[in-house]
């Protein structure tokens, strides 16, 4: 069976929303778009382009496929393992394939998720997705979290780990810091908590 991989940009209160850019995502009047951008250094580009020279499948919410679609196709260069990466898209409409390997996931979301991973095939990462990645949480279906923690606090915005998420434990499986203060690390499920 693979595993599902989450890969997250969280400032050290959870905030995950619009890591990007001002206008990635303003839902609940959010202003701190960017927040990622005094951060990004050469060494976090690095992990990022480490972790996504594949092989993998991507598994993305609808605004976040969105957002990929309408940059990556075009940069391909930047992030080559996206090339042959199928992208799984939930969402509660049908997704025209704007971007070659792209296949929808509507209705019945979790136990679809549990196909697709008994399914051969490489990992399959998740990236943005915060929504989804409720889900996700919820049924238990996240086997890795590969954590960016910046050091910045916002007070306000969607967090990573919401009301419904399922209690789990995770090991640590490895850890760095950049020049800037990203705390970079990696956790492993090893198993649900029990009372």
């Amino acid at each position: 069976m693979r595993k599902i991989v989450l890969l997250s940009f969280l400032t050290l209160d959870g905030v995950v929303q619009a890591p990007g850019g001002r206008e990635e995502d303003v839902s609940g009047g959010f202003e701190h778009g960017g927040w990622v951008t005094p951060f990004f250094d050469e060494s976090l580009g690095q992990e990022m382009e480490k972790q996504m020279a594949g092989p993998f499948d991507l598994l993305l919410g609808r605004k976040t496929y969105d957002i990929f679609a309408s940059y990556w196709p075009y940069h391909l260069d930047e992030w080559p393992g996206l090339v042959n990466a199928m992208k799984y898209v939930v969402s509660r409409h049908p997704v025209k394939g704007r971007w070659d390997g792209t296949s929808g996931v509507t209705g019945g979301v979790p136990a679809q998720i549990r196909a697709l991973k008994a399914l051969d095939g490489p990992v399959i990462q998740v990236h943005g997705s915060g929504e989804m990645a409720q889900t996700l949480f919820e049924h238990g279906l996240v086997d890795e979290l590969w954590l960016k923690f910046f050091p910045i606090t916002l007070g306000q915005g969607k967090r990573l780990f919401g009301p419904g998420t399922r209690p789990a434990n995770f090991r640590l499986t490895s850890s760095s810091v950049t020049p800037g203060g990203v705390l970079l690390a990696r956790y492993e499920k090893t198993n649900e908590v029990q009372p």
